[in-house]
């Protein structure tokens, strides 16, 4: 079967905005990529963003673990340091802002399902109530040990890093409780200790919202097959929910049925084009 032409994929993608009676957003890490955050997809854009883990040949994986804040604090809080740092930096694509109007004008709003612990949604302006951050978030704070099941904010520490060295210069932040090392409250590789009692009472909050819709919508957003908690969301919407599905995928956007839309896109060049068709569309039924 011949692949089918762009615009045709973006006009049905327009066409099931138009029918749904909620917004369900579903991101991956391609999400921010549009924003300008690293690309940790691989072990060479994960090294060109922190030499000095590359000169270590250290992956991913062993930087984010518990386990690297109790063997070398300062080079654990060095990469993640950066991290809040450039989450706090940079300002969230324009596609943010384009989810948020049309899931605001649902019948039932909208609703966000996240892998990515950046709190770009929030920045963006979405409505924190309606988000569910499914591996925390790098905003809030627990204890290493941990000694409680204590959560808080971090938007006192103010992170000083070597980029160079991928280390940081002044004190790590400490529990308040027991003044032990804190680390972001986010799941980690090998992670045994995250507490997810914030994340856990986002996913009821969500789960709750999404029982009362009957045409649900799913735009799903660099979400890739590699770890696939976003992907296993947005399938389950599908089966349980009756759903239908807007895959935004540069290299992976196949979809299982044909009421469904797979664009091999970047997320923010997908949004502004459906955003043109449903105001050409709005002109038009004016």
């Amino acid at each position: 079967m011949p692949p089918v032409p762009d615009s045709i994929l973006l006009e049905h993608a327009a066409t099931l905005i138009g029918q749904a009676d909620a917004l369900v957003v579903a991101a991956g890490a391609g999400m921010g990529v549009d924003s300008g955050l690293p690309d940790f997809r691989s072990n060479e854009g994960f090294w060109r963003s922190y030499p000095a883990l590359g000169r270590a040949q250290m992956e991913f994986s062993r930087i984010a673990s518990p386990q690297a804040f109790r063997t070398d604090p300062a080079l654990a809080w060095g990469f993640y340091g950066h991290r809040l740092g450039l989450y706090r930096a940079t300002t969230p694509h324009a596609g943010f802002g384009l989810l948020k109007r049309w899931g605001e004008r649902m019948p039932l709003g909208y609703g966000v399902f996240t892998s990515n612990v950046d709190g770009h949604f929030q920045k963006a302006g979405f409505d924190p109530l309606r988000v569910y951050e499914c591996h925390g978030t790098i905003h809030q704070l627990q204890c290493l040990t941990p000694c409680s099941g204590d959560i808080w904010s971090a938007a006192d520490f103010v992170p000083e890093v070597d980029v160079e060295n991928c280390r940081l210069l002044n004190p790590a932040p400490r529990c308040p409780d027991c003044g032990g090392l804190a680390r972001p409250n986010v799941l980690m590789f090998g992670d045994w200790d995250w507490n997810q009692a914030h994340s856990q009472v986002q996913q009821q909050r969500l789960l709750g919202w999404l029982a009362a819709a009957s045409r649900p919508l799913v735009i799903e957003l660099g979400a890739g097959t590699a770890i696939a908690s976003v992907r296993d969301f947005s399938e389950r919407v599908l089966e349980l929910d009756g759903g239908r599905l807007i895959r935004i995928n540069p290299r992976e956007a196949a979809v299982l049925s044909a009421r469904d839309v797979g664009l091999a896109m970047g997320s923010a060049a997908a949004l502004a084009a459906i955003d043109a068709l449903l105001q050409t569309s709005n002109s038009a039924n004016a």
